[in-house]
């Protein structure tokens, strides 16, 4: 990394410039806040992210239930509200009308989507709804849950880095190019009496 490979610049040096040595104090704290603020942001918004999930998977276990329903027929072209229940990379879906009872009670009628191959009338296969008939999404599971933790906490950690080493690296350009600027200014005054004789005296 760039952060580190700037340290080298504390090392004494007769030549060293006072530039150099701010270098090295970006590069030193940017790999500080690196190793240190990187890691502690990822961990406490992945903290954060695996609560809310957590929350949301016992939310959904509770309002979430499977029922049982039974093909009146298998339909071909019509509006389906998705059933994610079905949607197996393992198993061949089918559009049916079809009915079910929902945890409340009340008697649902409608198109789904169904694992069945071959559905024919009467046959019976699972959804997952709401306390009132709705078909809804299969809840979240807990290991699911906190891989998505995972994964936002490693996220913010990475954002987190390459923040400080992109502003690490505006930083020693700005100063680079305020050196050059410097540079430039002397070669000015110095115009064209460099390398004559006398020249200075």
């Amino acid at each position: 990394m760039r952060a580190i490979s700037g340290l080298w610049r504390w090392r004494r040096n007769q030549l060293r410039r006072a530039t150099d040595l701010a270098e090295a104090w970006v590069a030193l704290v940017a790999l500080l806040l690196i190793a240190v603020a990187a890691p502690v942001l990822g961990s406490l918004v992945g903290a954060v992210a695996q609560d809310s999930l957590q929350r949301s998977v016992l939310e959904q276990q509770h309002s979430r239930h499977i029922v049982t329903a039974t093909v009146v027929r298998e339909l071909d072209g019509a509006r389906l509200e998705p059933d994610p229940d079905t949607t197996s990379a393992h198993g061949t879906r089918s559009r049916v009308l079809a009915d079910w009872t929902a945890p409340d009670g009340t008697r649902q009628h409608g198109p789904v989507m169904s694992n069945l191959k071959s559905p024919h009338h009467g046959d019976r296969f699972r959804l997952w709804t709401d306390p009132h008939g709705r078909i809804v999404a299969r809840p979240l599971d807990s290991a699911t849950a906190t891989t998505h933790a995972v994964l936002a906490g490693l996220g913010a950690a990475l954002l987190v880095a390459g923040t400080v080493e992109s502003g690490r690296r505006v930083i020693v350009w700005r100063m680079v190019r305020r050196r050059y600027a410097r540079w430039d200014q002397a070669w000015d005054r110095a115009g064209p009496d460099w390398g004559r004789t006398g020249t200075g005296s």
